[in-house]
């Protein structure tokens, strides 16, 4: 499945990986201790949604624009971050997780951003310019080992990637487990696309068999019955979550749920542990 962000940009996805990812990083820092973020796939950074390819698919009407619609002040975390880039009361640009990364550092934090392709990361760093963002280009699954174990005592690797390619899953499949021998105790988001459900079960059993103990599985299916052959949804994994945030996830969950239900459909968001 080929994934381009731009063309995404905004979307259903977008909405719920966010609105998780400030829930994660604020539970975390209920401690005092410093973190380091890093984003093994950052992409562009910023996304303009009248631009020609996020009107190319349209998605936003769907994401983030159903979100602005909606008055439920469990979203009003994710709406200020968005607003946060955009000058009027609607949102024209939209931020990529490094942005949503950035805007939650403290003064300790440290933000690690890496994006492969040489032209997205000219645009990062422009977008991220004014930002303490360390900006690579390298390759994402090399960078996320070598920066493991973290120089903070905790830490959060982010990995979003677009599955252009075939053995994308078996690349994160390996990845993680040699990045949890280095890291046992870190804090892992791996965001993945739902097409086909044969094809995510099988994956969800190869990493199950990693061993993997506090394995959280969030997904986010949009459709009362699958469709087949197009995007159904997305999830995220998450290795060791904290408390704080598995204990409030069902409320934010259901929120998200009903907020970008689409016409017709209940859908459903489920939150369940990987290895029970």
């Amino acid at each position: 499945m080929n994934y381009r962000h731009s063309f995404h940009a905004g979307n259903s996805a977008d909405v719920v990986k966010h609105s998780l990812l400030i829930a994660l990083i604020r539970a975390l820092q209920q401690k005092p201790g410093a973190l380091t973020l890093i984003d093994t796939h950052a992409g562009c950074g910023l996304y303009d949604l009248g631009g020609e390819q996020a009107q190319r698919t349209g998605e936003a009407v769907h994401g983030v624009v159903r979100a602005f619609a909606d008055a439920n002040p469990l979203l009003d975390d994710y709406r200020a971050a968005v607003r946060a880039v955009n000058v009027g009361s609607e949102p024209q640009l939209y931020p990529g997780s490094p942005q949503f990364l950035a805007q939650l550092l403290r003064p300790q934090d440290v933000l690690i951003l890496n994006e492969k392709h040489p032209e997205d990361a000219r645009t990062l760093r422009g977008a991220m310019r004014g930002t303490p963002a360390a900006v690579h280009e390298r390759d994402a699954y090399e960078l996320w080992l070598a920066m493991l174990p973290t120089r903070t005592p905790r830490g959060v690797v982010v990995v979003d990637p677009p599955y252009e390619q075939t053995d994308e899953r078996a690349r994160i499949a390996t990845t993680l487990a040699a990045a949890h021998r280095k890291w046992a105790h870190g804090v892992t988001v791996i965001w993945y696309p739902l097409k086909d459900r044969e094809t995510h079960e099988r994956w969800k059993h190869q990493l199950h068999r990693l061993g993997i103990p506090k394995f959280l599985s969030v997904e986010h299916w949009l459709y009362d019955a699958d469709q087949p052959g197009i995007y159904n949804g997305a999830g995220l994994f998450i290795v060791n979550p904290p408390y704080a945030f598995t204990q409030a996830l069902p409320p934010l969950l259901e929120a998200l749920r009903a907020a970008l239900a689409p016409e017709g459909h209940r859908g459903e968001i489920t939150a369940d542990w990987l290895n029970g």
